[in-house]
């Protein structure tokens, strides 16, 4: 069976955290996976890198509460312009009505804090989960 490293080959995640070292952090592990990344800082960027480069995204992962732009609205806004790029939440602190919502979103939800094989296993399932569909 092929390590973590050989089964993320060739997927790009674009993380999408309005704090720094969060949205750094979860990038790291996920280059220490196999995977590419590239970030944004709020929904807004996110949405402006989609323009550019949404044939080259696997996977948007977004975390809920931003500024601005939130990451379940952000999921709408993808799935209305882009909706063959699949999408994401991740959120250490989560209400029920926005569990709720997440839910109704019908997008994977990944808590924080979570380990690295964790997050790989939630990233290629949300992928390979949206390829099926």
């Amino acid at each position: 069976m092929p390590d973590a490293t050989q089964r993320a080959a060739g997927k790009t995640v674009l993380v999408v955290d309005d704090h720094d070292a969060t949205r750094q952090t979860i990038a790291r592990m996920l280059e220490a996976g196999g995977f590419a990344v590239r970030t944004a800082s709020s929904g807004a960027e996110a949405l402006e890198r989609l323009a550019t480069e949404s044939r080259e995204i696997d996977l948007v992962l977004s975390d809920v509460t931003m500024p601005g732009m939130n990451g379940i609205d952000l999921s709408y806004h993808i799935r209305e312009q882009y909706p063959d790029v699949p999408v994401a939440i991740v959120s250490g602190d989560v209400s029920e009505l926005e569990r709720s919502i997440i839910g109704r979103a019908d997008v994977p939800f990944i808590k924080k804090p979570f380990h690295a094989e964790s997050l790989y296993s939630a990233v290629r399932d949300a992928i390979r989960q949206a390829s099926s569909s």
